[in-house]
């Protein structure tokens, strides 16, 4: 079988607990946003680990049980919708990335974070790269925990209300939920803030 590219770099900087940080859902309508903190072990290896929107839904859960057994410490967080619409989705990424942070049993010596926006966590240095879930494996790490995370709490969401096909859009923006809002209204669960249509 063809890898589908070289295996990453564990981390930007060895030896010192550093933890990559990404969040999933931030352009959704409906749903808490999702992020993931990880530290790999300077060692750690997988030619499949990679940005997670890159990669099929069963192999982002047989990476997902990968990462959280090898990991040297992981952690997930959330920011709830009401939170969202109360500080605006960006604030809410970054809170949701400083929580999963927070919650990390190793403290990291440093951060590294997908993207190019981000704010200090505690006096921990950080650095946000472009792209950087597919340069990095802590960063692709957790951008595999909080995109599973969010999907299989967007499963459950489903069952407690279906009209909206949660289960294939996972709340995402797509003609099919766009016009079960316009027949059903809004849930508990939708970002009020969001444009819905």
């Amino acid at each position: 079988m063809t890898l589908l590219h070289k295996p990453l770099p564990p981390c930007l900087v060895p030896g010192i607990n550093e933890a990559g940080c990404d969040e999933a859902g931030r352009g959704c309508l409906a749903g808490p946003v999702f992020a993931a903190a990880v530290i790999l072990p300077d060692d750690f290896s997988s030619p499949w680990l990679n940005d997670s929107k890159q990669l099929t839904e069963k192999r982002r859960m047989e990476l997902r049980r990968q990462i959280m057994e090898c990991a040297t410490a992981w952690a997930i967080a959330s920011v709830e919708p009401a939170e969202i619409d109360s500080i605006n989705i960006l604030r809410a990424s970054i809170e949701a990335m400083h929580r999963a942070l927070a919650r990390l049993e190793v403290r990291p010596g440093a951060v590294i974070v997908d993207g190019n926006r981000f704010t200090p966590f505690e006096d921990i240095p950080w650095q946000t790269i472009v792209k950087g879930d597919g340069k990095y494996a802590n960063i692709a790490a957790a951008s595999v925990l909080a995109k599973t995370e969010r999907d299989l709490f967007m499963l459950r969401a489903h069952e407690q209300y279906p009209l909206y096909g949660w289960n294939r859009n996972k709340g995402y923006p797509t003609a099919e939920h766009r016009q079960a809002i316009a027949c059903h209204g809004l849930t508990p669960l939708h970002r009020l803030s969001f444009k819905m249509s």
